[in-house]
C-alpha cells in the first residue's frame, strides 16, 4: 500500500474548514480513487481557541504557518490564509523551496506572482495547484489545462464573482436600487462589510489573469486588466436593458487579438438570448471558445465552503495520484511575454443614457458631436416629455472603437443641456 499524502492546512476560515469536513467524511472513498489515503497531519490558523465547525485534531496546531513548509513530514501545504503578501507569499515559497507541493484558493496571490511561483516549483520538481482560485467549485482551470489542451482557445469570458451576479440578478428581478441589495448581500453574507473587492471588479480581474495565462500561455499580468465594478448601475439602466433585449452581468473577458491579448472587466449587456444572461443569483459562468471544441459552457457555485473545499481536494487527489502538469498548462519558461491590446482599441456597440433638458436642437446637438467622432447611433429612446425639464435619453450605437466613443462622451458631457455625467455600458454579442 502507497503511503498517506501528508498534508498541512495554513487558514481554518469557511474554506480550511470545508477541506477538513470533505477529506474526513470522504476519507474511504478519496483512498479508493487515489490509491493512498490523504491525511491532515498540521494546521495552522489565527485562533486556536476559537470555536470551530469541525474537528482539526488529532492534527498537531502549528502557531506559525510559514513553519509547515520545513515540517519534515508534510508533503503538500494547502495555504488557505488568502492576501497577495506577508505570511500567505513566504508560506508557498519557501514549501517550494523545500521540495514541498502546494494547493492554493489564493487568487490574489497567483495573480501577483504566479508566473515566478510556477518557475519556482518546476525548478524544484513539484506542483502549484490552484483550481480553487478561480470560479470556486467549476473545474475550468482543469478543463482548459487538459481537456481542451489540443485546442487554440480564442477567447474566454465569464461570470467570476456571485456578489456582483446576487446584486444584479435581484436588481433585475425586483427594481430595487445597488445599495440596498448590497445592503441585503452583506446580511445574507454574500457581500463583505467592506465589498469593494467584489463590486468595483477587482476579485473578477484576478481570476481573469489568472485564467487568461492558461487560457493563452501567457504570463499572468493581473496590470494588463482593464476594470471597472457595478456601482453606478442603477435599476434605469436594468429597465432599459430589458426593453432592448439585454440583461447586465458583470463580466471577464479575454480575447486575442493578433500577437495582443485583450483583458478586461466590466459591466455589460448581453442579449437574452446567450446562455450566460440566464446565469442567476451567486452562480458562476465561463464560456471557453476552441478552434476544434467551438463554444464550451461552464456553470456552477462560484464560492462557498463546499464548492471551494472541493476544488481544493481535486487538486489534492491529483497529486496523490502522481499527476504532474504545468501550473499554467505550458512550461512556466515558456510563457509569452505577449503584448496589452489597450483599452482604447477596443470595438463594439455601446449603451449610452443620458439626462438631457428637453428643449430643441438637443438631439441635434448629440448627433453632430457623435458624428464628428464617427459613432453611428443604431437607437433611441426617450420616455415623456417635459419642457425645459430634465428627461432620460437612451442611445445605442453601432460597432464603434471605444476612443472615439469616449472623445463623444467628454464632448456631449459639456453640452449646457447635458445634467449629468453620461452612463456608458458595452453592449456584447456573445
Amino acid at each position: 500500500m502507497t503511503a498517506d499524502l501528508r498534508i498541512g492546512i495554513a487558514g481554518l476560515g469557511t474554506v480550511g474548514a470545508g477541506v477538513l469536513k470533505l477529506l474526513a467524511e470522504h476519507r474511504d472513498l478519496l483512498r479508493q480513487r487515489c490509491g493512498r489515503g490523504l491525511a491532515v497531519v498540521a494546521v495552522s490558523a489565527r485562533d486556536r481557541n476559537r470555536e470551530r465547525a469541525v474537528a482539526w485534531a488529532p492534527a498537531r496546531w502549528v502557531d506559525d504557518p510559514v513553519a509547515l513548509a520545513a515540517a519534515p513530514d508534510i508533503d503538500v501545504v494547502v495555504e488557505l490564509i488568502g492576501g497577495s503578501a506577508g505570511a500567505p507569499r513566504a508560506l508557498v515559497e519557501q514549501a517550494i523551496a523545500a521540495g514541498k507541493s502546494v494547493v492554493t484558493a489564493n487568487k490574489a496571490l497567483i495573480a501577483a506572482a504566479g508566473t515566478q511561483l510556477a518557475r519556482a516549483a518546476e525548478r524544484a520538481g513539484v506542483s502549484l495547484l490552484f483550481e480553487a482560485a478561480v470560479a470556486g467549485g467549476i473545474p475550468i482551470l482543469k478543463a482548459v489545462r487538459e481537456s481542451l489542451a489540443g485546442n487554440r482557445l480564442t477567447r474566454v469570458y465569464g461570470i467570476l464573482n456571485g456578489t456582483c451576479n446576487y446584486i444584479l440578478t435581484n436588481m433585475q428581478e425586483t427594481g430595487r436600487p445597488f445599495a440596498e441589495i448590497l445592503e441585503e448581500a452583506q446580511a445574507l453574507g454574500y457581500a463583505e462589510a467592506d465589498p469593494s473587492f467584489d463590486v468595483d471588479g477587482i476579485d473578477a480581474a484576478h481570476k481573469l489573469a489568472i485564467l487568461t495565462s492558461l487560457a493563452f500561455g501567457c504570463a499572468v499580468n493581473l496590470d494588463a486588466v482593464y476594470v471597472e465594478g457595478i456601482r453606478d448601475i442603477s435599476p434605469a439602466d436594468i429597465a432599459y436593458a430589458r426593453e432592448l433585449g439585454f440583461r447586465i452581468k458583470l463580466l471577464a473577458i479575454a480575447r486575442r487579438d493578433g500577437a495582443a491579448i485583450e483583458q478586461r472587466v466590466h459591466p455589460c449587456m448581453v442579449p437574452l438570448d446567450t446562455p450566460i444572461a440566464h446565469v442567476g443569483g451567486v452562480f458562476n459562468a465561463v464560456v471557453t471558445e476552441g478552434d476544434y471544441v467551438g463554444r464550451a459552457v461552464f456553470e456552477g457555485r462560484g464560492a462557498g465552503a463546499g464548492p471551494t473545499a472541493s476544488a481544493v481536494v481535486a487538486d489534492l487527489v491529483d497529486i496523490a495520484r502522481g499527476l504532474e502538469v504545468p501550473a499554467f498548462a505550458v512550461p512556466a519558461a515558456e510563457l509569452e511575454a505577449a503584448a496589452v491590446a489597450p483599452m482604447a482599441a477596443h470595438r463594439g456597440p455601446y449603451y449610452v443614457r443620458l439626462l438631457v433638458v428637453d428643449k430643441p436642437g438637443v438631439m441635434a446637438d448629440i448627433a453632430a458631436i457623435l458624428r464628428d467622432e464617427r459613432v453611428s447611433i443604431e437607437s433611441v429612446l426617450q420616455r415623456g416629455r417635459s419642457p425645459n425639464e430634465p428627461v432620460p435619453l437612451v442611445l445605442t450605437t453601432h460597432d464603434t472603437e471605444e476612443r472615439q466613443m469616449k472623445a463623444a462622451l467628454a464632448k456631449i458631457a459639456r453640452l449646457d443641456s447635458v445634467i449629468e455625467s453620461p452612463h456608458l455600458i458595452r453592449i456584447e454579442h456573445l
